[in-house]
């Protein structure tokens, strides 16, 4: 497993492409974000850490496991895989493993800037919580995107719809609030966990309101799961 992450670390490396649309440009937008705060001031810090939460896991991680896991397959690379002692899980753990660090190491770096120039946020822990479930979410999504890609051109497509889609749900439950709509925008992916960073950023999060935010974002992560497990494909697909 730790030899695919790192064949896998290498190959993203000289990816050109991969790196600039994958991690490049997601960090550039989060700083940005945190850069020009002062727009974001009347909605409140939460949502930058959102923000940026969410851009990095769905342009950074979810693209560019698609991308890879669609290169990979269409050149057969995981199909010889399966050949060797590997597992199925042990393979697709060390693909996605490189990507999954550097999207979580620059989460953690650009949130701490956002606490150095805002303030600490009021519970650490649940922004800790909330950060890893939607990483897990946007890797379930990412493996069972890949499984309808047909090549790395082809993720350019087929991520657009749940990257554009995740960023417009966090934009509208952190903008217009929790207070109306509430069942559904929990109930969207992405939603709990946009409520649940924000208000864990801003002021804090009641106990009794954490299992209820935290419960539909850890439902996402076994629906995408499940999606994976469904969709995902090892031959290359026609």
């Amino acid at each position: 497993m730790l030899d695919i992450a790192r064949s896998e670390l290498a190959q993203i490396f000289r990816n050109r492409s991969v790196l600039v649309t994958g991690f490049f440009m997601p960090v550039a937008a989060s700083v940005f974000f945190v850069w020009r705060r002062e727009i974001f001031a009347s909605v409140g810090q939460g949502f930058i850490a959102a923000l940026v939460v969410f851009t990095i896991a769905a342009f950074g991680l979810y693209g560019s496991a698609v991308t890879s896991l669609a290169g990979r397959r269409q050149n057969l690379f995981l199909k010889r895989l399966r050949s060797t002692s590997a597992s199925d899980a042990g393979i697709l753990v060390g693909m996605v493993l490189p990507a999954t660090v550097l999207a979580a190491i620059q989460t953690i770096v650009v949130l701490v800037v956002l606490a150095v120039v805002t303030g600490r946020p009021s519970d650490l822990v649940l922004i800790v919580v909330g950060s890893l479930l939607v990483l897990a979410m946007m890797i379930g999504l990412g493996l069972a995107t890949a499984g309808v890609t047909r090549s790395p051109e082809h993720a350019q497509v087929t991520t657009l719809p749940i990257s554009l889609g995740v960023i417009a749900i966090v934009n509208w439950v952190a903008i217009t609030g929790s207070e109306e709509l509430t069942v559904l925008k929990r109930a969207l992916p992405g939603g709990a966990a946009t409520e649940l960073l924000t208000r864990a950023w801003d002021g804090g999060v009641p106990a009794a309101d954490v299992l209820v935010l935290v419960a539909p974002t850890l439902a996402w992560v076994v629906v995408s799961a499940a999606l994976a497990l469904k969709y995902f494909q090892w031959e290359p697909r026609r």
